[in-house]
């Protein structure tokens, strides 16, 4: 059996990600489909920290472009996939998997690189024929790069509007002419070939990772994070401590009630570990998937409008991670 190919993981990467449904069938059925997957992306990259710069959802595959400022890729993607798999199979009636395979991800060079994926991300609707200005078509980010709404606060432009033009005034003016230049023919030369390369950069970034990465693998290899992170016993002894509770409280669950303590435990064992929705399941006498999932979603909201809450957090998630150091 051939092993699986080096996933590069460090601190700050970029990468373009791409996974297509399985035989090639569709993973979006409906607009419903498309909301819910933008919806799980912005989760995604609050949950896990994730920077999205572009993203574009056509009928059977997706393209993303993601920093990872915590080197967590497999850990959001992971995320990602499964949750929207569930979800799509659940609304569907559908069981198995969705996608080919897990993703794929092509890491690349923070410079001109960068800016040649922004562009051809969001000009695939126009180059399949489904619209003539990209403007027009809704699942992409494209939009959320001429807005100044608030619903667009969430996704990483300003790194990419500042590679464009220094200049403040003029940003979106800018974009627009950038987007309107053909793509390179290192893009074209790139998507061109049957089996997409893992890097995307000048030589010398190429160079570089190979060297790192590949010529000295297991030197350099950099393990699972899940592997060096906090057991669950002391996540849950941490917040135990911290709220002054037994652990058996935090076992609890009456309809109505805001267990604090349960819920900051079952979020920090899914954000610090990154375990899945089964584990904490068990782990918390819970009858389904979608309440862990509830649950991890609500503190991770309560955590940006609730100060003393995200406090709360902030400083257990130092607390825990500080001690495995």
């Amino acid at each position: 059996m051939m092993s699986r190919p080096l996933r590069i993981a460090y601190p700050g990467a970029w990468y373009h990600v791409m996974n297509r449904g399985r035989r090639s069938e569709s993973i979006f059925s409906d607009t419903q489909d498309y909301g819910h997957f933008i919806d799980l992306l912005i989760e995604t990259s609050e949950l896990w920290n994730v920077h999205i710069a572009a993203y574009c959802l056509m009928n059977n595959h997706y393209h993303i472009l993601l920093q990872t400022p915590e080197g967590n890729i497999s850990r959001c993607m992971r995320h990602l996939n499964s949750i929207y798999t569930q979800k799509y199979n659940r609304r569907h009636g559908h069981d198995g998997p969705l996608f080919r395979g897990r993703y794929k991800s092509i890491l690349v060079s923070d410079d001109n690189h960068l800016l040649q994926l922004v562009r051809y991300i969001h000009k695939n609707p126009v180059k399949a024929g489904i619209v003539e200005n990209i403007q027009k078509y809704p699942w992409s980010s494209y939009r959320g790069y001429l807005s100044f709404a608030k619903k667009w606060n969430w996704l990483f432009k300003e790194h990419i509007f500042e590679m464009i033009t220094p200049k403040k005034q003029g940003r979106i003016k800018a974009f627009i002419a950038f987007m309107k230049e053909d793509d390179s023919s290192e893009v074209t030369l790139l998507f061109s070939k049957k089996n997409l390369p893992s890097l995307f950069g000048p030589g010398s970034f190429i160079s570089q990772i190979k060297e790192k990465y590949y010529l000295n693998k297991n030197k350099y290899e950099v393990p699972e994070s899940k592997c060096l992170a906090p057991t669950p016993d002391v996540i849950i002894d941490a917040v135990c401590k911290y709220y002054n509770v037994d652990v058996k409280d935090l076992l609890i669950s009456r309809r109505g009630v805001f267990n604090k303590p349960r819920n900051v435990a079952i979020y920090l064992l899914r954000q610090i570990r990154g375990d899945d929705l089964n584990s904490i399941k068990k782990e918390f006498k819970i009858n389904a998937y979608s309440t862990v999932s509830s649950i991890v979603q609500k503190i991770s909201r309560f955590t940006k409008t609730d100060g003393k809450l995200g406090k709360e957090v902030r400083i257990l998630k130092e607390e825990i991670i500080k001690g495995q150091m």
